[in-house]
Formats: C-alpha cells, structure tokens, sequence
C-alpha cells in the first residue's frame, strides 16, 4: 500500500460559486435530507434558521490511496482512491484476491460509495462478504443460479443486520451503494446495488456493463411512487440520488412490503458472465468516476495505459487524475483488475508516448515563447486552453487532452523557470 501526492488544483471562482449557489437553492426546499427543517416546513418565528455546510471545498484533497495484488491462476488487481472536492471521504472497498476453503480459486472485489456519512459503507465493507458466504450457495459446483440467489441473500442479511446496528448506533440516515464481482475459476458474478458502476473488456471491447439505479429509471420509479414516495429533481422525495442502497432505513418504513418494494431497496441486479480467455480486464467504480466518462472511452484509455505503465496503480492513478481533470467534484474510487489475456507493455506505445510527451512541451515552449513575445508571461490556464484548440496526434484513446495534463503543467512550470527573470550582479541583496 502507498500514498502518492500530486500537486495542488483549485476550483475556478465561478465554479465555486455556481455549486455554493446551488447548493443554497436545492436545500431551501428540501432541508429534511439534510438535517434542517423537515421537507414542506418552514423554520417557526423567531428560530434561526440551521446552516448547512457546503459538501465541497476550496481546494481538493488530492492524496491518493493505492493497492495491489495478485493471485495464484494469474489475476493481478490494483485499487485507487481519493476524497477530491468533497468535504469527507465517503469511499470503502473490499479486495480479497482468494477466498477460503473450497473457494480457494475464488476472488471478491467490492466498492462502496457512503452518503450522508461513511459509517454505512464502512460497515459493509466490513461485513458483507461474510454475509456472502454464510448463505451456503457458493461452492466447488459453481452453479450460477445457486451464487445468485445467495449474493441477493446476503445483500439483504447484511441490510438486515445493519438496520438492527443502525438503531442502536443512530445511523439511519446514512446509507451506501454497492458494486461487487465475485470471480470462480468458470464465471463472473456481477452485484450493483445503486450507481456504482462494473465494466468488463474483453477483446479491447466493453462487453458487459451494470446498470445503474437511479429514482428517474422508469421500473424504479414505479416501486418508488408504489411505496409512497415521489420523484422530484431526479431524486427520492427530492432528496436521495440512488434507488438501491444498503442502509438509508427512512426510506424503508413503508409498511406490509418486502425489503425489495422499499422506496430505496437493498436488493442488488446481480448478472452472470460466461468467462472467456479473451477477457482483459475488469474495472469496479463509484460515479465519482462515470459521473466523467464513458464506459467506452474508460475501456479505450486502460487498454492503452496497461501497455505504457509497468505499475497497475499507476493505471488507476492516471484514472483518478482524468476523472478530476474532466469535472469530478467527488470522492473517486476504482479497482482495475486484469486477467491473463490483459494488454501487455508494448515497445512501440512506449515509443508512441515519449513522442507524445517530445511533443507536448515543445508545443508548450512554443505556446510560452508567442506569449513573451508579446510582452505577456502566460498563465497555466492560457497555455491549457491553446492546447485544447490545437490538433495533437497520439494522444490516449478515451482520454484526451485531459489525460496528459500533468506532463503539461511540468513542461509548463519548466518554462517559468526557463523564462524567470535574472537579478543583476550586486542588486540581489546580501
């Protein structure tokens, strides 16, 4: 495990603004979500009314937690995460490359993506797999239809169990989505449980992708306004995002009806996928990360990256840093994991790069040159912006300009230095 740091971002004022702004807008209607007045209410005279601290800060924390492992039929798997412009970390995960016993040859990758707080996630980071395999279902026969029914079970046993935790503890207002792989030596098992999101390639081609689970969904929306509830803003009552979630038990009070008929159900889709010695690799994430890009250009720009970097967290740094790049204000997580038939390092990518990157700060120098000769010392900004207009081949698939915006603010920051005025002999002081 390792921690890297990178340099500082800061949100552009009117950015800043826009979200400070509308977070204003949105919870003066719907304060009961978020710990004001309850919804429709409006503060009694005289009381002041409860201010609530914006969810995002002035600067992103841009501290990267990263893992990796492997396992003994030949899967290699690499973890990042990073709480970004949100004001709390709100991501857990569970990697667990080999389970135990009979299921020796068996792998369980999960991500969680807390809201309204991290101790829901953090407790079924801890406690459902354990869940998992109490049902019984899993074993040496790898029935699919056997694994299936007993992921949904131990979904809804730990959602169960949590609820009596959640009591005592005071959580019910925090709550979890899920996205989960359990792999066998014949297939991948795939659980979502809200807008976490699992992609597999197979071929340099997305071949299956989860769906996510959100109150506008037309069969969500259904169960939800069946229960009780309603859709507004995209969102429950106004106020939740996500239609499946472990825990958020104040959407599930709606009496005479089974966990999965809750306004906000535990219940995850769980698919089944036939494994194949073209698979290459598999990617687990929060929205932090779909929220920014596509499972197609996702796919491109991993296939592309496992052939320039020797280290799979340096792939999932370079995820992170694309995602926050590209607008991601939330806490960003991804699990990549690679199965044997995964790209390779290639001698001519790694020749396509360093020309790419040649290229890149000689355009920079070019870029900083125009400036200075017109009497200007080009801000960071500036020289990002005549880039993005400019045609630049070789750049990574699915990823852009964005994705070598790095190696750009080196060369930038090279030429500041470069450029730095002199001080003249005997005026620089003692």
């Amino acid at each position: 495990m390792r921690t890297a740091r990178k340099g500082s971002v800061e949100m552009p004022a009117f950015v800043r603004q826009l979200v400070k702004e509308t977070e204003k807008r949105v919870s003066s209607f719907f304060k009961g979500g978020r710990g004001g007045a309850a919804e429709g209410e409006h503060p009694a005279e005289g009381e002041r009314e409860e201010v609530i601290p914006s969810p995002y800060l002035d600067r992103p924390v841009l501290d990267k937690l990263t893992e990796e492992g492997c396992t003994r039929w030949g899967l290699t798997y690499a973890l990042g995460s990073m709480q970004g412009w949100r004001a709390n970390m709100e991501d857990f995960h569970n990697c667990v490359p080999q389970l135990g016993g009979d299921l020796s040859d068996w792998s369980f990758f999960a991500v969680f993506d807390g809201h309204a707080g991290n101790t829901v996630a953090q407790y079924c980071s801890q406690h459902l797999l354990g869940n998992l395999l109490t049902t019984g279902g899993m074993g040496p026969e790898d029935d699919p239809e056997k694994v299936k029914d007993s992921i949904i079970e131990g979904f809804l046993q730990t959602d169960k169990h949590l609820q009596t935790v959640a009591r005592r503890e005071g959580w019910e207002r925090g709550g979890t989505t899920v996205v989960a792989t359990l792999i066998s030596p014949f297939y991948i098992y795939f659980a979502n449980c809200g807008d976490s999101r699992a992609m597999l390639c197979r071929s340099g081609q997305v071949c299956f992708s989860t769906s996510d689970h959100k109150p506008y969904s037309p069969l969500e929306k259904e169960r939800i306004e069946s229960a009780g509830g309603s859709v507004c803003l995209q969102r429950i009552n106004g106020s939740l995002a996500v239609s499946r979630a472990l825990g958020d038990f104040s959407y599930k009070g709606a009496e005479n009806r089974m966990p999965s008929e809750q306004m906000v159900s535990p219940e995850p889709e769980v698919c089944v996928v036939e494994r194949s010695p073209a698979d290459e690799f598999l990617v687990l994430a929060c929205d932090g990360v779909w929220d920014t890009i596509t499972n197609d250009d996702l796919c491109a720009f991993i296939h592309n990256r496992l052939q320039v970097c020797t280290d799979l967290r340096d792939v999932c740094s370079q995820v992170i840093d694309l995602c926050l790049y590209k607008g991601s204000l939330d806490n960003i997580s991804i699990i990549v994991l690679c199965f044997p038939g995964a790209p390779q390092l290639s001698a001519e990518a790694l020749h396509q790069e360093a020309e790419l990157e040649d290229l890149l700060e000689s355009k920079v120098a070019e870029i900083y040159e125009e400036f200075c000769a017109r009497g200007e010392e080009p801000d960071l900004l500036s020289v990002l912006t005549v880039l993005a207009s400019s045609v630049i081949p070789g750049l990574p698939p699915g990823g852009g300009i964005q994705s070598k915006r790095n190696c750009i603010i080196s060369a930038y920051y090279q030429q500041r230095e470069i450029h730095k005025p002199t001080v003249p002999n005997g005026l620089g002081g003692s």
